[in-house]
């Protein structure tokens, strides 16, 4: 019992963490209040406009890189080093290289 009741804690830390949790409370209803009261949100249209341009963006991304695999390929068709030389000489860097990877469709 005595070992509890050192490790409790007294009146005064009680009303100490009390105060504390009833600041976090109030500024996190603030913050939801401002949240729910907002005029700053994104529209349906809006939304719809930025989706369009991903899908275009994406489309073209998937094309320019079709374009320029196809290109190399053919160029590695006659060249008598390995592709990772070929692109280490002329200083072609790779999406895969950096960890880049197209977005996920919305």
């Amino acid at each position: 019992e005595l070992k509890d009741l050192n490790s409790s804690m007294t009146t005064p830390e009680m009303a100490k963490e009390v105060e504390v949790l009833r600041k976090d409370c109030a500024s996190y209803t603030e913050k939801l209040e401002r949240i729910k009261s907002a005029t700053n949100h994104v529209t349906p249209e809006e939304k719809e406009k930025v989706c369009r341009e991903q899908q275009l963006y994406r489309r073209e991304w998937r094309r320019r890189k079709r374009m320029a695999t196809e290109l190399l390929d053919a160029i590695l068709e006659g060249y008598p080093k390995s592709k990772k030389q070929f692109f280490e000489e002329v200083g072609i860097e790779t999406d895969e290289e950096h960890g880049v990877a197209l977005p996920a469709a919305v």
